[in-house]
């Protein structure tokens, strides 16, 4: 074979030198080389955990670190050749990975491993991981027949193939609504972040004027501050029906199977629903343990949720806007919190400049987690956007390392996320592999002759997804099933991330991520105080929201039978909890990526969940003090350093020293009960 970069490449991904011609073979290979080693271990017939675990997790990092990157292209840098290349591997891919989780013969070498006298030897870590192995061969199948085996594995290739066409359509629909606008005044109210953003997007394409599109930078800005009410419902109309069209991105159809094959899926293994197969494998213990948290939640916010949309609705009418509609909530929010707090989004932008925030950012995490950061820049990536970034420990050692990819563009799918490129674990020869993640975001990158700003929302993003990343950079973990987030249960995964977000909202780490892009004066106090004050703004109305989307996904994996109508049970929903009802054209379900093409099926109720695991673990700060060293190091000994070795509930009482209680979500909340 001719070098193929993707195999056995020596330390970071080859960006540069991949080519769509090299990933099918590549991956060809590597599963062909996963087999044999599978063949080889069984007929060697040793079940010592080097010989059987270590040696078949060595495989699967060579797999992994291959196919990685190629996954991680097809989101941040798309294009035609290179998403066929993708999607022709995602069937291999499901057949090979439910081939190793229904080999009745491997989970037989587990299972004597598990039962022999060296799994009391072995480490606790070790231990969680081979049970959690056990597990997972169950979830695969491995007791079917042969006939349901079969079946089952279909049905796999079929869903990996559904959630990416989902994905592309998505994208497709998304990048294929633009507006051309020569007319200023139709832009009137727009931020002049917004406005060089859309004219150089315009120029990029040989066009005078303004070109607006769907990607969320945008959408907002248009949401939030255009005056033009016809644009907002315009542009409100083509958002809220991206991948809806008949026959023509479509992904209605795609919703439809997803959700028969899952739960036939479910069915085969003896689970009564999705819901039940997707709890198997986290904290909440029942479908009907999650339903009573919700509508808990939803019965302590809604009140004052309603009486915020009233105010709303009120301050919009003293305005002579009286027929509120969806288009107008994010314009006339935006406008009431102006007037209550004399601030806005756009006034706060030029105190957070990216490059301010990054610093900043490293300089609370090192402050609360004892590390530092040191850029590099002789790293291979996929866009001159994209930097490196090594996170050295107290001792001087290099302890993990991230690329960043801040700003949205053609090509690159919409939200925010954290992957891991590389994870922890101890090599076969001894060696130790340190953790490398990807942070990616899609903030409106640099326009008009001005650096990145900005918005705070935004920084609380950027603060999320490094609390992923630290999850998966700090671990201590050397065994792959457990190290970072692997293995830590879905429903507590979202910790560390929503407790970093609490340091964009104190004093004294706001002086840390702002100064201003011209002067580098810090955010004044004035300013401060307005945004502490308007921290809660519409909190509770924000809180129903996640909570619609939480019921919406657990009622669909929960209830589905062939003849269910996804509208029918989302109408459902918000008749039940939403303060603020849709249009009928509204097709949010068609974009709901987190549950249809992410890892939240039966499972999006898990922000809410983790959040009060992440406010609570943030007031023991709030009461020994938000840089305590000590209680950082706690934290970082206690949740982050452990990944998933342990289960969640253990690691969190270890930290707190009491089960979660749900009344500091509510405080921080600003909601009242």
């Amino acid at each position: 074979m001719s070098h193929n970069p993707l195999i056995d490449y020596p330390d970071l991904p080859p960006f540069s030198e991949i080519r769509p011609e090299h990933v099918k073979p590549a991956v060809e290979q590597l599963i062909a080389d996963g087999r044999q080693r599978i063949e080889t271990v069984l007929k060697a017939g040793d079940v010592g955990y080097q010989a059987l675990v270590a040696a078949l997790d060595e495989e699967d990092d060579r797999l992994g670190k291959a196919f990685g990157p190629v996954a991680h292209l097809n989101a941040v840098a798309q294009n035609e050749a290179l998403r066929e290349a993708y999607n022709a591997c995602l069937p291999l891919l499901s057949e090979y990975g439910t081939g190793v989780g229904q080999n009745s013969a491997l989970f037989a070498a587990y299972q004597a491993l598990h039962d022999s006298a060296e799994f009391a030897a072995l480490n606790e870590a070790q231990r969680k991981d081979i049970d959690n192995t056990l597990r997972d061969f169950r979830l695969s199948g491995v007791a079917l027949g042969e006939e349901d085996k079969r079946r089952y594995m279909e049905n796999a290739k079929r869903l990996s193939e559904l959630t990416t066409q989902y994905e592309n359509q998505l994208l497709d629909a998304t990048q294929n609504w633009k507006k051309h606008v020569t007319d200023e005044q139709e832009l009137e109210g727009l931020p002049e972040t917004a406005l060089a953003g859309t004219a150089d997007r315009a120029r990029a394409e040989g066009l005078d004027g303004w070109l607006l599109t769907l990607d969320f930078p945008v959408y907002l800005a248009v949401m939030s501050h255009a005056r033009n009410r016809a644009l907002r419902e315009e542009m409100y109309r083509a958002f809220t029906t991206r991948a809806s069209d008949a026959g023509r991105f479509d992904n209605g159809p795609v919703m439809d199977e997803i959700l028969a094959l899952r739960d036939a899926q479910a069915k085969l293994l003896g689970f009564g629903s999705y819901a039940e197969k997707s709890l198997a494998t986290k904290m909440a213990r029942s479908v009907d343990e999650v339903m009573h948290f919700l509508h808990d939640l939803a019965f302590k916010a809604k009140p004052q949720a309603e009486k915020e949309l009233r105010e709303l609705q009120d301050f919009a009418a003293e305005q002579g806007a009286t027929d509120l509609q969806p288009w107008d909530i994010g314009f006339w929010s935006e406008r009431l919190r102006e007037a209550r707090y004399d601030l806005s989004d756009e006034a706060l932008r030029p105190w957070f400049p990216a490059e301010k925030v990054i610093d900043g950012m490293f300089a609370v995490v090192g402050k609360l987690f004892g590390i530092r950061f040191r850029q590099r820049h002789d790293v291979d990536t996929w866009h001159t956007d994209v930097r490196f970034f090594e996170l050295v420990d107290d001792d001087g050692s290099v302890r993990a390392a991230f690329y960043l990819d801040m700003y949205a563009r053609t090509g690159k799918r919409g939200g925010a996320w954290m992957d891991d490129a590389r994870i922890r674990r101890r090599r076969l020869d001894g060696s130790l592999q340190t953790p490398v993640a990807y942070l990616t975001c899609n903030f409106a990158p640099p326009a008009g002759g001005k650096p990145g700003l900005l918005t705070h929302d935004e920084v609380v993003t950027l603060f999320h997804e490094f609390g992923h990343g630290l999850h998966h950079m700090l671990t201590e973990q050397e065994v792959s099933g457990i190290s970072g987030i692997n293995g830590v249960a879905w429903d507590a995964v979202e910790l560390p991330s929503q407790f970093l977000e609490n340091w964009c909202w104190t004093e004294e780490g706001l002086a840390m991520i702002s100064g201003h892009y011209e002067t580098g004066e810090p955010l004044p106090k004035a300013m401060l105080d307005k945004m502490l004050a308007a921290k809660n703004f519409q909190s509770a109305m924000g809180m129903m929201r996640q909570l619609e989307f939480s019921l919406f996904d657990m009622r669909l994996h929960a209830e589905y039978t062939p003849e269910l109508s996804i509208q029918k049970v989302l109408d459902e929903v918000r008749d039940e909890v939403a303060v603020i009802k849709p249009p009928a054209f509204n097709r949010f379900q068609n974009g709901f990526s987190h549950i249809f093409a992410g890892g939240y099926a039966a499972g999006y109720y898990s922000y809410k969940w983790a959040e009060v695991l992440s406010s609570d673990a943030y007031s023991r700060f709030e009461e020994e003090g938000t840089f305590n060293e000590d209680t950082g190091r706690a934290f970082r000994d206690n949740i982050l350093a452990l990944g998933g070795s342990r289960e969640p509930m253990e690691l969190f009482k270890a930290f707190r020293g009491r089960e979660p209680s749900v009344e500091p979500l509510l405080r921080h909340s600003g909601i009242d009960v």
